[in-house]
């Protein structure tokens, strides 16, 4: 119906070819419009959890969080809240120069299956950082032994912990908790919590 109120509006005759290239097109579209929807979710759910963790920490504190990691740092450093767009906390991240340990919040029960946390958290964004690793490793930047890596500690069936190790990075250590935080709160969509 869209085609044919075209044809009439602009006197215009269009081939079936053209009008299936023009319905393909247009689902490509709706497609790139899902696509770039969930990019400013998750940007939007980056700038809010930023936005705690300067609200949880002096303008000092978080300007220590963006210093590289191999600076001294004191050993016990603040927990870092990853939240919900409500604010409902549902980790805690404790960052170190060596790793990045997110623990789940006592009542967040959720699968290491549930998506998008492997579709995403881990072969997306984790898998993407290993990659540039491996081709820095190979190029003799770094060492095998510094390329990031990820481990998940389960009770049961449900997650209690990721561990990052090697992030290297310290522009890493925001990008990768504000991503936790937009997987959890997608998981716990998708199981309905």
């Amino acid at each position: 119906m869209y085609f044919i109120a075209i044809k009439l509006v602009a006197g215009m005759k269009f081939s079936d070819d053209q009008v299936r290239k023009m319905a393909a097109l247009r689902d490509d579209l709706y497609a790139q419009i899902r696509k770039y929807g969930e990019k400013i979710e998750m940007l939007e759910g980056n700038v809010k959890t930023l936005d705690m963790i300067l609200k949880e920490s002096s303008f000092t504190r978080a300007s220590a969080l963006a210093a590289d990691h191999t600076a001294e740092q004191a050993p016990e450093q603040k927990p870092i809240p990853v939240a919900d767009p409500g604010g409902k906390v549902m980790a805690k991240a404790y960052v170190t120069p060596e790793q990045i340990s997110i623990i789940l919040e006592q009542g967040v029960e959720i699968d290491d299956e549930t998506p998008p946390f492997r579709s995403f958290f881990i072969d997306r964004i984790i898998g993407e950082m290993k990659k540039k690793d491996t081709v820095e490793a190979d190029a003799g930047k770094i060492q095998k032994e510094s390329i990031i890596d990820c481990a998940v500690t389960k009770n049961g069936s449900h997650i209690e912990e990721i561990v990052i190790k090697n992030y290297r990075q310290s522009q890493r250590v925001n990008e990768i908790i504000s991503t936790v935080g937009w997987s959890l709160t997608r998981m716990l969509e998708n199981v309905g919590k």
